[in-house]
């Protein structure tokens, strides 16, 4: 008997189930922003704030640049223009000194080299190998003035976009140096040690509105400046000799600022300022030859300020730094040295006038700073307060901090008081101060030049030399 025939009914497909979320879904879908309305801030707004963000500290732009793409395409960028805009300068950041002879370009280093802002106090770091075959000789608005081992061809650098412009050797100086004031100093050394006198220098930049950049070179123990623009085969040595003795030299907005003592230094002092060359005339015809010539910007009576005196920026003001009397009880060659100190153990008192006054024939002394610190050297440095919380402490006197001729030790005076005091313990004599070392010490480092370059931490009895090519870096 046959089995009766089935049909297969067709096969359904699975019933689909509506699953429910779980709960952390759910939760991270309520949480999930919209979408933010900054990234379509108004461009023109968006570079305004831009501009004031440049204004404060290039960091804080390119971090504003880092917010969005939007952000970034809507705003210049600094890689590629670094140099050729001065308002991409590092202004506030200096080249920190590492200590314990870690120079820039040191193994141990791997490259890097750390920077300080001198507002904030910020650290940065940023990878430069260039220093393996390069020495930094000076710092201008946060830009460092290299120089290449093998050709002694001079660079600037931009440390944090890597922007490089190309000056001409020193070597080109050789042949016009036979006719300067110190020329028996040149003609009688020997030629290694003829070029090492050009890497003691104070360097500006300044840059036109087409993007050429002009840098000069002031030499301490020739009494001149030297010239050069991007693009030059040579550099320029001016003709015009400014004398001697020529107090520190400071470099502000493209231009050299000096103080001249007259004759001797119970006279009266001149400031002088050196502009860049100009390539025009003021009627738009080309100039015959450049020329360096100092204008005289003021005056200072001996019964005002007596010397020597130092110059420093601070805020966006040019100040001048010295003593309202001389002091007696020292010789000729003990006053040359920074800030006095007579026998009976009581420094001369300090006093700050800013240049604007001088040349409006106001001498008035400055009575504060705000909060700020001036470090006192070849170099002079101005520290906000942010940078240097635990020795301000609210005061807004102001400090000048320096190292007397005749003691050991690093002292503190407060102008709004006018009184001295000691600031960190240790010696800075003959051997350089205990560690750890503080940041007043680091910064210290950074008014001489000659330490600050080789990562060596001042101290004043010795004279600091490289330990790596010697013979391509001396007198730097």
């Amino acid at each position: 008997m046959s089995r009766p025939r089935t049909t297969r009914c067709p096969k359904r497909p699975a019933p689909q189930l509506a699953v429910a979320p779980c709960a952390a879904t759910a939760k991270r879908r309520r949480l999930a922003p919209p979408e933010s309305p900054w990234a379509s801030l108004n461009p023109d707004l968006l570079r305004l704030v831009a501009e004031r963000a440049l204004a404060s500290d290039l960091l804080d732009y390119v971090r504003l640049r880092a917010v969005c793409a939007a952000w970034r395409s809507a705003t210049a960028c600094p890689r590629g223009r670094g140099i050729t805009d001065p308002r991409f300068h590092p202004r506030r950041w200096m080249m920190f000194p590492e200590g314990h002879g870690l120079h820039p370009g040191h193994a141990k280093l791997r490259g890097f080299v750390r920077f300080f802002n001198l507002s904030t106090g910020a650290l940065a770091r940023a990878k430069l190998p260039l220093f393996q075959d390069h020495m930094v000789l000076d710092s201008v608005d946060g830009l460092l003035l290299l120089q290449r081992d093998h050709d002694t061809a001079i660079r600037l650098l931009h440390p944090f976009t890597g922007d490089i412009a190309d000056l001409p050797p020193l070597e080109t100086l050789r042949p016009q140096m036979g006719n300067t004031t110190n020329s028996v100093l040149w003609n009688y050394n020997e030629e290694k040690h003829r070029i090492g006198f050009l890497r003691d220098v104070c360097a500006s930049v300044s840059v036109n509105d087409t993007g050429s950049i002009t840098v000069m070179l002031a030499f301490h123990l020739f009494n001149r400046v030297a010239f050069a623009a991007s693009g030059d085969l040579q550099w320029t040595l001016s003709k015009c000799d400014f004398g001697r003795p020529c107090w520190r030299t400071l470099s502000y907005q493209g231009k050299l600022f000096m103080v001249k003592a007259k004759h001797d230094i119970t006279g009266n002092s001149d400031i002088l300022q050196i502009d860049p060359p100009n390539d025009q005339d003021a009627e738009g015809s080309p100039l015959p030859e450049k020329e360096l010539a100092p204008k005289l910007v003021a005056t200072i009576p001996k019964d005002k300020l007596f010397g020597p005196c130092f110059l420093a920026e601070c805020d966006s003001e040019i100040l001048i730094i010295g003593h309202d009397s001389r002091p007696t009880s020292l010789d000729s060659q003990t006053m040359l040295l920074p800030f006095a100190y007579n026998d009976i153990g009581n420094y001369t008192h300090t006093s700050v006038y800013r240049i604007s006054d001088l040349t409006s024939g106001r001498f008035s002394p400055v009575a504060s700073i705000g909060d700020h610190a001036l470090f006192i050297g070849p170099r002079t440095i101005c520290v906000s307060s942010k940078a240097l919380p635990t020795i301000f402490c609210g005061d807004t006197g102001g400090y000048i901090f320096h190292t007397p001729p005749t003691e050991l030790f690093f002292t503190q005076y407060h102008l709004s008081s006018r009184t001295w005091s000691p600031l960190i313990d240790g010696s800075i004599g003959n051997s350089p101060p205990p560690r750890p070392y503080s940041l007043i010490h680091h910064i210290l480092t950074c008014c001489y030049r000659k330490y600050w370059n080789k990562g060596l931490i001042f101290y004043r009895e010795t004279t600091p030399s490289w330990r790596v090519k010697r013979n391509c870096r001396v007198g730097g």
